[in-house]
Order: structure tokens, then C-alpha cells, then sequence
């Protein structure tokens, strides 16, 4: 070997060992940092996506990590074997950029796992259900992420307007139920294409944001609003999001009939009849923006009818020096004891879940719960079951054993019911996944 091809090799050499060693190192680092951060996920019960989430197939992946760049909430999404997992399982709020960002399609959205399948109303892709003329979109079908609930609510609306349907003059061309992202997207887009309609909403316009405690933050992305343009609102509290609502009703003059609860929905020869607390509609077409929450999940205890026990916390400065249970490991129990724990009014708060882990809570409201239990501001107790409510004490069972707290409140955040009743009773098919694409 000549002198020349020797300088030529220890170039290579050095060049390889410059830039390709350390980026390979990089790469093993990275992995082994991911299996560690899904060992730990898995060791504390907080591998279990709550929501819409991504499943991965593997003979389609080309591994080349876009949707773990993608991915708007951090490190949700890493490789392990060089193959994109689901790290965080539970902090996944399914905004779905990672399944956008595939080049090859290999990802698909789904909702539920092989251990606990979610109940989703049956919609086509234009969000019609199997009843023609029944849309759903945003909560209710498993949407809640603000800026994708306005999306489907201007999709739907607009495929709507897309048809050439003939509709009676006394008839709607659609009403539009729930005053939430969703419905408020899909009524402006109805102003928009000049559509015959009317939106109703039995509280106030917001959605599940008007329920939040006080100052809660809501976190968003940039969004298209039909009709009132771009906002680009990445985290804002409770009060400045309905802030928001109040001034696109102001600037576009958009209307709901608020106070105004649905009671029946029933199909005629070439329309529905819908029946609200305010009387009667005809219209050809209804768009159910509701939530998933109608009706709150309730414990089945005694003393459960108690004056004393809510389901939301709406002005957590009213209570102090009060002994309080909150009952729930989902993101809305831990922000109602945050919000009684941490203003030192002399409240002893006490949250109990019965799992052993928050596997359903994001990132930020374990953080502040672990903060204020440190700190002895706040008891938490998990794998404990709430058996009996009482006056002025609770009865608890934890690890086998009973106790009783002594209590003044008690506020039972666990979910709530899907409104299958008004789905059953309309004929909408309602479907339960089990993490299947």
C-alpha cells in the first residue's frame, strides 16, 4: 500500500471515528435510555394510554423517526430496537401528528387496549353515524383535543353543505347540539355556508373547560377558527380560553340557545323531530358536539346522596378549614385536590384512587401532587376503596384494612356515563375498542 492510500485510509479512519463513533453512541445512549424510561413507565402503572393513541406496524415502519420528532408532548414516543414504542403511554393526549408525519403510513390511531376497551359511538369518515342524517364529532366520538375538535366540527358542517339534499322550507338543514369546540366550530361554519340551523346548549358556551377549577391551565395549539381566523393559544387558563368563546360570539355574532337541554330525537318520513326543554325542531340533519361526561360516574355507596359530596369544584376558595376527600386518579381529581391543597386556607385534603398508580393523570398534575404530598399538604392514598359516607366521617378500606376519616366534603371525580341512552334510544351503534386498528 502506497504512501497516498495510506493518508487516504487514516482520513476515513479518523473521519469515522470523528463523526460516525460518536453518533452510533449517541444512538445505543438513546436506546438504553428509552427502555429505562419504559421499565420505569411500566413499574409504575403509567403505561396505559387514556385516550386515542398510536399503534406501530412493525412490517411497514421504515424507522426513521419522524413521529418521535413529531410528537408535541416531549418523549412520549421513543425507539427501542430501532422500532418507534410508546414510552409514556399515559401521557399520550392523542393530537396524532406522530401518525401524520409517517411516511409510509405505518401508524394508525386507536382508541382502548387489549385490557380496557373504550365504548365510541360508530361513525363513518365523514362522521356520520349508522343512523343517516346522525353526526357526531368531538368529545362523544373520542375527540377532545381543542384544536382537533374544531376541525371536525368544520369537516363535518362543511361535507353537509357539500350535498344537494332538497330540504323543506319549515325544516333546518341541521341543528347543531353542545356549545363546546366542536359545536361552536360547526355553527360558525354553518353562518359560513349560509346554512338554515339552529345550536342549542343546556349551560353556557365552553364545554368541559367551563367545569375547571378556577385558573386551571389548558393546554392548546395553534388553531384556525372558521370565520375569526388563526389563534395560536399554546397554554392559557380556564378564564382566559372562555375569554376566547365570549369574543368569537362577540365578532362573528354567532348564537346558541343556551339553557336549552335535548330530550328526544325521533325520525320522521324525510326529517327528525327534536324534542328540547324549550319545544320542538324539524331539521334534516342533528350534529351531537356533546361531551362523553353527561351524567357523573357515581361510587354506588351509602351516603353517596349526601349535600355534602359534588362531582366538580368550581370556586375552591369557598372552602376552608374543611376536611375534605377527593376520590379519583384521573387528571380531573387531581386538579380538584391541587386546587383545595395548595391555597393554605387550613384545609386537610386527602385523595384516594383505588389503583396504585395515576396511570390515566399527565405528567404536570402527578408532579404537583407528589409536590404537596412531600410537602404534607396533601394525603394521598392509593389501592384504597371508598365504602361508606357518613355525615361527618368516611368509611375507607386500604391494603385490607378499614378507616375512618373524619370529613366535611367529599368531591367523587371518576369519569362519567356515555349518554347511551340518547344513543340507544336514536339508533346509533355504539362500538367497544380494544386498541385495534
Amino acid at each position: 500500500m502506497d504512501a497516498d492510500t495510506l493518508v487516504i485510509v487514516a482520513i476515513a479512519i479518523a473521519l469515522f471515528a470523528v463523526t460516525v463513533l460518536p453518533y452510533i453512541r449517541r444512538l445505543r445512549q438513546t436506546e438504553r435510555d428509552n427502555i429505562q424510561r419504559l421499565e420505569d413507565s411500566e413499574a409504575a402503572g403509567l403505561n396505559e394510554p387514556p385516550t386515542l393513541h398510536p399503534i406501530v406496524d412493525p412490517a411497514v415502519c421504515l424507522c426513521s423517526g419522524a413521529c418521535v420528532k413529531a410528537c408535541p408532548e416531549g418523549d412520549i414516543l421513543g425507539l427501542i430496537n430501532n422500532r418507534p414504542t410508546l414510552l409514556h403511554a399515559s401521557r399520550c393526549v392523542g393530537h396524532g401528528q406522530c401518525a401524520a408525519s409517517c411516511p409510509v403510513d405505518a401508524i394508525s390511531l386507536v382508541f382502548g387496549t387489549a385490557q380496557r376497551g373504550i365504548d365510541i359511538p360508530h361513525v363513518q369518515g365523514n362522521f356520520e353515524t349508522n343512523v343517516p342524517g346522525i353526526y357526531i364529532v368531538g368529545e362523544l366520538g373520542g375527540m377532545g383535543l381543542i384544536r382537533n375538535a374544531l376541525r371536525q366540527g368544520r369537516q363535518v358542517v362543511g361535507g353537509i353543505a357539500a350535498e344537494t339534499k332538497p330540504v323543506p322550507p319549515e325544516t333546518h338543514d341541521l341543528l347543531i347540539v353542545g356549545a363546546g369546540p366542536a359545536g361552536i366550530a360547526a355553527a360558525l361554519t354553518a353562518m359560513e355556508h349560509k346554512l338554515r340551523f339552529v345550536a342549542i346548549e343546556q349551560e353556557e358556551p365552553g364545554g368541559a373547560v367551563r367545569h375547571y377549577p378556577r385558573q386551571k391551565l389548558v393546554m392548546t395549539e395553534a388553531m384556525d377558527i372558521p370565520l375569526y381566523g388563526h389563534v395560536d393559544l399554546r397554554e392559557a387558563s380556564k378564564e382566559q380560553l372562555l375569554e376566547l368563546w365570549q369574543d368569537v360570539f362577540a365578532k362573528t355574532g354567532l348564537q346558541f340557545n343556551t339553557g336549552e337541554r335535548l330530550l328526544k330525537i325521533q325520525r320522521e318520513e324525510n326529517f327528525f323531530r327534536v324534542e328540547t326543554s324549550n319545544g320542538d325542531y324539524q331539521t334534516a340533519r342533528v350534529v351531537l358536539a356533546i361531551g362523553r361526561r353527561g351524567t357523573p360516574r357515581k361510587l354506588g355507596i351509602v351516603g353517596e346522596e349526601l349535600e355534602k359530596v359534588s362531582y366538580k369544584l368550581l370556586e375552591p376558595e369557598r372552602f376552608c378549614e374543611s376536611r375534605i376527600l377527593v376520590v379519583g386518579g384521573g387528571n380531573s381529581a387531581l386538579e380538584v385536590a391541587w386546587a383545595l391543597a395548595q391555597q393554605n386556607l387550613g384545609n386537610t385534603v386527602t385523595l384516594a384512587h383505588r389503583s396504585n398508580a395515576f396511570a390515566n393523570a399527565n405528567e404536570s398534575n402527578r408532579g404537583r401532587i407528589e409536590a404537596l404530598s412531600e410537602n404534607g399538604q396533601l394525603e394521598v392514598l392509593l389501592q384504597t376503596e371508598v365504602r361508606q359516607i357518613d355525615e361527618d366521617k368516611v368509611h375507607i378500606e386500604k391494603d385490607g384494612q378499614q378507616r375512618r376519616l373524619g370529613n366535611d366534603y367529599v368531591f367523587i371525580c371518576i369519569g362519567g356515563q356515555l349518554p347511551l341512552d340518547l344513543l340507544h334510544q336514536v339508533g346509533v351503534s355504539i362500538e367497544r375498542k380494544f386498541g385495534q386498528a
